[in-house]
């Protein structure tokens, strides 16, 4: 089993490749934001050190950690911003870590991806076998934040701005996947890419 580390800018369209590679390859995919919501959840790993951090006003009248409450609480407070993800990341990089273990252990699929977008700052490169970086062009990234999430032109800046330059994404990903064409194009790169191990399915 190879694991592979997918990542990439916002709008990038690692989404469809993530679905493309479920459906012809004999895998396994875990989304690390995926992974965050659910440790956050009521007895979860996340759940009582975020109660701790943010109070109990963060909850819902069932006990669940209101998570549009926890967004504004965050946003433009970088200081507790931090601390979530020091609570957050951590947690997500064991629960990944263990299912690494569990599939080599049951030796049933050839790939695991694992979804992040933040692959290379969260130290990944440690137990992934390779990084892969989606690249897509700027120009249309940002279309596609338009189009699909009705994002502002000041927005995309502010997610940007946030997150890696292409040259740092080059430095660490052994595979670049250029998506900034038609889907079927970055398709074609992963079929090259994975060649006989690409089970067609229907």
């Amino acid at each position: 089993m190879k694991v592979i580390g997918i990542t990439g800018g916002v709008g990038s369209g690692k989404t469809q490749i993530l679905t493309y590679l479920q459906e012809h390859t004999n895998c396994r995919i875990i989304v690390a934001d995926k992974v965050a919501h659910e440790l956050e959840e009521q007895g979860e790993a996340c759940y009582e050190q975020i109660v701790t951090l943010l109070g109990r006003g963060i909850l819902t009248e069932d006990g669940r950690i209101n998570k549009s409450e926890m967004a504004s609480r965050i946003f433009g407070d970088r200081n507790l911003l931090i601390r979530i993800n020091q609570i957050v990341h951590p947690a997500v990089k064991e629960y990944i870590s263990k299912a690494i273990a569990e599939e080599r252990g049951k030796g049933q699929i050839d790939y695991l991806f694992i979804e992040a977008a933040l692959l290379i700052e969260g130290g990944y490169s440690g137990i992934v076998d390779e990084m892969w970086y989606i690249h897509t062009d700027e120009p249309v990234r940002r279309e596609r934040l338009k189009l699909s999430r009705g994002y502002s032109d000041e927005k995309i800046d502010d997610i940007i701005k946030e997150q890696l330059t292409e040259e740092e994404f080059y430095r660490h990903c052994s595979v670049v996947i250029d998506n900034s064409k038609a889907l079927q194009n970055a398709f074609q790169q992963i079929d090259e890419k994975l060649g006989e191990d690409l089970c067609q399915k229907q």
